[in-house]
């Protein structure tokens, strides 16, 4: 058995894609997970699985959301030992104060960096950020709404879909998988 964590993208915001976690976990044990845990609304999910690739993984969670709540969401999945070198490297670690407003894009396909090129950080100080294959971790001290730094590395930019969990929840998740 493989540890995955499963980052569902657009659920229970605006009133829209509601999907509450008892359901979403009794969904996903039914679609043959193990030991699937949720944490917070905002569809977080460790689970176990045969499967060990976390596209395929992600497929599967997709494919059981649409059979039990009838709509298609997309679902980027890393397996625990990814979430984990990813705390572990701890990027923007050195000038990232608050865990709040560090901010991980967990990418459903590799980045292509060349997207990127012409974002010179010193344009942004003392917002900051650090590119990985799969993720792009943000520190934007004044918070997401208002900052240039996190629009200008938007999907609309990189063109890779993506979904956003601040450092704390990534270490939250990085627990509940054990």
């Amino acid at each position: 058995m493989t540890r995955h964590i499963a980052l569902l993208r657009g659920i229970n915001v605006g009133g829209h894609n509601k999907v509450p976690m008892a359901e979403l976990r009794a969904a996903l044990e039914a679609a043959g997970f193990q030991d699937v845990k949720t944490y917070v609304q905002s569809g977080n999910v460790a689970l176990s699985a045969d499967e060990t690739s976390p596209g395929k993984v992600g497929r599967k969670v997709e494919k059981a959301i649409e059979e039990a709540f009838g709509f298609d969401i997309a679902v980027v999945v890393r397996s625990r030992d990814e979430i984990a070198a990813l705390v572990e490297e701890d990027p923007l670690g050195d000038v990232a104060t608050e865990p709040k407003y560090r901010i991980v894009v967990f990418l459903a396909e590799k980045l292509d960096r060349k997207r990127l090129a012409d974002v010179n950080p010193d344009e942004y100080a003392p917002e900051a950020f650090a590119l990985r294959d799969y993720e792009i971790v943000m520190w934007a001290p004044d918070g997401q709404r208002d900052s240039k730094l996190v629009k200008a590395l938007s999907e609309k930019r990189t063109r890779v879909l993506g979904t956003a969990r601040n450092w704390r929840t990534v270490e939250k998740l990085l627990d509940l998988a054990g």
